[in-house]
């Protein structure tokens, strides 16, 4: 029996997005207001299994959103998500990818993203709503440099 193809798409349905940010406990209060141009949905044919979004700032990105369906976690669909997001940063002139989590430092570090202090957050990444309002302050900043 052979797996069926993962398929990412950009742009995804916002009630699909909710959805899977709702059942892993991600922040939802601002998806109505960010567009959703640079979010990636991954499926397996019509069940939505992960998506990864971007905020694109000039040169610098947020990265937020990235969520996984439990049935396929530990198969390396997060990494694929994150590779997607990124190569669509580097097309789109972006020099620095930021992030906030509470619990995925390990498996962001080892995709090349550091602990940075939050007081270097540039300006544009320091007024987005998950920056100031939706991820606490005990969540990792972290940075990748493109």
């Amino acid at each position: 029996m052979t797996t069926p193809a993962i398929r990412i798409t950009a742009r995804p349905d916002r009630a699909v997005a909710a959805v899977l940010l709702r059942a892993a406990d991600l922040p939802t209060g601002d998806l109505e207001q960010v567009s959703l141009e640079h979010f990636f949905l991954a499926s397996v044919g019509q069940d939505a299994t992960g998506l990864v979004g971007l905020e694109l700032y000039g040169a610098d990105a947020l990265l937020r959103s990235l969520v996984v369906a439990p049935p396929t976690r530990g198969t390396g669909l997060g990494s694929r998500l994150i590779e997607h997001a990124e190569e669509h940063a580097r097309a789109q002139g972006v020099c620095s990818i930021y992030l906030l989590t509470t619990t995925a430092a390990e498996f962001f570090a080892r995709r090349g993203y550091h602990p940075v202090d939050r007081a270097a957050a540039p300006d544009s990444i320091r007024t987005t709503r998950e920056f100031r309002e939706l991820c606490p302050a005990s969540a990792v900043f972290m940075r990748k440099v493109l």
